[in-house]
């Protein structure tokens, strides 16, 4: 395959996603299987059909964008967020917290934030913005099925009061689904909401260049009120996070640094 300079600059002009930002060998062997699977016999062949073919355009969104995820994603960490920063945050800016659920895929990770903060604070005030790239896993987070290992990590109390089962699926409750907004927003383009106490964004930036990521995580640290928390993946660290301004909290826990 060649011309993948002229592919990602094409790509971009299509979808707004910088190819750029994100590790090349990865990226194109994923993509190559895609041109690939569907017989194109090359870029170009590809980007034409992406042009013509909905179906097309939608599976390579879908395919390009890293959609793994799951309630309580690694649940010591929800714990530790519980136990320490959601009380902390409450107590220096009260109840009316501000929160930002980024790259949040199927839902599962607003959703969860919804049930964790409940035991804090009354349901029906509680308010999260989610978004994601992918107009498709927006959707599906928006519809709220989700396969029993999805899951696994909710607590059981949690389990019998906000999901029912459908067949071997699992319905999350309308309860639940109307204290998020779902909105498309890219990380790399896009401008980002002010003021958030708490930003959730975990297990999307490893696939970025480490240029990309410093940009995303200064504009983060832009986002947040001060002494706010940034609450990463179990696979990611800021190497920088004094120079943008962060105090390192502990493994996965940032807080915008006051000076």
């Amino acid at each position: 395959m060649d011309n993948y300079e002229k592919f990602k600059s094409d790509v971009f002009a299509l979808t707004k996603i910088d190819l750029n930002a994100y590790k090349e060998k990865q990226m194109r062997r994923r993509i190559d299987s895609l041109v690939t699977k569907n017989g194109c016999e090359g870029y170009p062949d590809y980007v034409k059909l992406l042009k013509s073919d909905k179906k097309v355009f939608d599976e390579f969104i879908n395919f390009l964008t890293i959609n793994v995820s799951e309630f309580y994603r690694n649940p010591e960490q929800w714990e530790l967020m519980l136990k320490d920063y959601i009380p902390e945050l409450i107590e220096h800016h009260g109840k009316n917290l501000k929160i930002w659920s980024a790259a949040c895929s199927t839902g599962d990770e607003p959703y969860s934030l919804v049930m964790a903060l409940s035991k804090y604070i009354d349901i029906k005030t509680i308010r999260i913005l989610a978004t994601d790239i992918d107009k498709q896993v927006i959707a599906q987070a928006k519809v709220g099925l989700y396969n029993e290992k999805s899951i696994a990590g909710v607590p059981e109390e949690y389990k019998k009061k906000y999901f029912t089962k459908i067949g071997q699926s699992y319905q999350i409750s309308d309860e639940i689904k109307s204290r998020v907004t779902f909105q498309q927003g890219n990380l790399l383009e896009d401008k980002y909401p002010k003021d958030c106490h708490l930003i959730v964004c975990r297990n999307v930036l490893i696939y970025f260049t480490e240029e990309a990521k410093h940009e995303v995580y200064k504009k983060f640290n832009a986002s947040l009120v001060d002494d706010g928390i940034l609450f990463i993946g179990s696979t990611e660290q800021i190497m920088d996070y004094k120079t943008i301004g962060y105090k390192r909290r502990s493994s996965f826990f940032y807080q915008k640094d006051v000076k």
